[in-house]
């Protein structure tokens, strides 16, 4: 038994959507990924940020608390 030609080429039109699609699903992944990623990065950074202005705040009280009487800027 042999495929006709018709049928070969019907079998290829299908392969060549499946992979297509896929690959954009894929594609599509990967953006949302990198999106999420870059977001998160940006998060952090800020959390970052704020902790260290909360610890500096809190190690300028401590000296304050310790230092009584003194200047401290």
């Amino acid at each position: 038994m042999t495929k006709s030609t018709f049928a070969k080429t019907k079998a290829q039109i299908k392969s060549y959507q499946y992979y297509l699609f896929w690959g954009a699903c894929t594609f599509a992944v990967m953006a949302g990924q990198i999106y999420v990623g870059t977001g998160y990065n940006s998060m952090s950074e800020s959390v970052k940020d704020l902790t260290e202005i909360i610890e500096i705040k809190i190690e300028l009280e401590e000296l304050r608390e310790s230092k009584r009487g003194g200047f401290i800027y």
